[in-house]
């Protein structure tokens, strides 16, 4: 279209120029608000040159809108944020660790109190009985062991003492032996040398028989002959007797030596386990002693728990121990909550959590105080909170629903920021983490 019939176009009026002077039509003796509107169009296109302040406002507004809708989308794609948080922390349960009689409580619900405080006193008086008991036991003992020391040097002295004397039993046994068979051995040369005498009797004898009964030798000389034959004959005899004797010492002391070498063999093997024995018995009674010492400090144990302390510093809570309560083992008295080192729990949805990573800065607004913090992710969990929950659920049923789940994200609070010490666990917060 020519330049021209744009212009034309752009400053044609509504109607048709009127005449000047003639009269106006019908329409235009109208009211304004009864005069039928021009097309949307040409409206458009006259309002600026009509208005082009408000033109320019217009085109302004739009970039401001433009720009500011562009910014705002950016801040709110910015960060992740999420109202199901709260403060957490270390609740430290104090419990009863032996059974007794409550007499003092030193606290109360919300007292501040420092590590190793005494909070409760036990009634001590049957452990320190046990305590004087275990250390007489101890020093029972220790009195058993220190007289069985010296019998292992005694027994030591013994040992050698017997082991020489059954020594020489065998040296002197085996002396006995050779004289007594020294002995025998003469014995039995003595009943040799009778023997060869008798024959030469006997030999006498018979020749001087038969020389007296041709009466060529008298009958006295025979008488001599036969009298000396019979005396060989009696002394043969007590040679053999006395050479059986020493024989029969011979044997004798033969077995003393087995004997002798048998009570030396039993005093070598016995020596040792004798020894062995009485080593085995100190060892023993160092085992009393020992035990004795661990029972006494069993005792004192026990005694230091009638003092029951502050296992950490901070503030008391759910108190429910009096004086003249009866407690038991592992009974809880109170807890106490370590105010100083306490974070945030934050349960994002699954689907927030895809640009949430450890160390971004967070913005955590506490609603109890109405003040902001700063803090910063620590890590991310393990799972999802239904999953440690008491009954997880079980999808492989076939019953399975999908919900959005939630996942505890742990949030530090920077160090050294005024009002920290006025945090509690449970207060509720709204976390922002930024993500850029």
């Amino acid at each position: 279209m020519p330049q021209d019939s744009q212009t034309n176009l752009l400053t044609k009026p509504e109607s048709p120029p009127q005449p000047q002077g003639q009269p106006r039509t019908e329409e235009e003796q109208q009211p304004p608000e009864r005069r039928s509107k021009p097309p949307l169009r040409w409206r458009i296109v006259r309002f600026p040159r009509r208005h082009p302040v408000g033109f320019l406002a217009l085109l302004v507004g739009i970039v401001v809108l433009v720009i500011g809708g562009y910014l705002l989308w950016n801040y709110f794609d910015s960060y992740e944020s999420t109202d199901d948080a709260q403060v957490n922390g270390h609740l430290n349960p104090v419990s009863a660790r032996i059974s007794g009689t409550v007499v003092a409580t030193y606290t109360e619900n919300n007292r501040s109190v420092v590590q190793n405080q005494t909070l409760v006193d036990l009634d001590p008086r049957d452990y320190r009985a046990a305590v004087e008991q275990a250390r007489a036991n101890l020093a029972q003992a220790r009195g058993e062991l220190a007289a069985a020391n010296p019998n292992i040097p005694i027994t030591e002295t013994t040992n050698v003492t017997q082991l020489s004397t059954a020594s020489e039993e065998v040296a002197s046994a085996q002396a006995a032996v050779a004289a007594s068979q020294h002995d025998y051995e003469t014995a039995v040369a003595d009943l040799r040398q009778a023997e060869a005498t008798n024959v030469q009797a006997q030999a006498d004898e018979q020749r001087y028989k038969m020389l007296v009964a041709k009466d060529e030798v008298s009958r006295e000389m025979y008488d001599q002959r036969l009298a000396q034959a019979r005396a060989q004959t009696a002394l043969v005899d007590a040679r053999r007797s006395a050479a059986s004797a020493a024989q029969r010492a011979v044997e004798q002391r033969k077995s003393a030596v087995a004997e002798a070498q048998s009570r030396l063999d039993q005093v070598r093997r016995n020596n040792p386990r004798e020894l062995q024995v009485r080593r085995a018995d100190i060892q023993s009674r160092q085992a009393g002693v020992e035990a004795a010492q661990a029972a006494l400090d069993n005792a004192l144990l026990q005694l230091s728990y009638c003092k029951i302390v502050a296992s950490a510093a901070g503030v008391v809570g759910d108190k429910h121990v009096e004086v003249g309560q009866r407690v038991q083992p592992g009974e809880q008295l109170l807890d106490i909550t370590q105010i100083e080192d306490q974070w945030v729990d934050a349960n994002f949805k699954e689907t927030q959590i895809a640009r949430i990573r450890p160390g971004q800065r967070v913005t955590i607004h506490v609603d109890a105080l109405n003040q902001d913090f700063q803090g910063y992710v620590q890590n991310m969990p393990g799972g999802t909170g239904a999953v440690y929950s008491l009954l997880p659920p079980e999808n492989a049923t076939g019953n399975y629903v999908k919900v959005v789940q939630r996942l505890p994200v742990r949030i530090r609070f920077n160090k050294g920021q005024a009002g920290l010490e006025r945090l509690r666990p449970g207060m509720s917060v709204e976390p922002k983490v930024w993500l850029q």
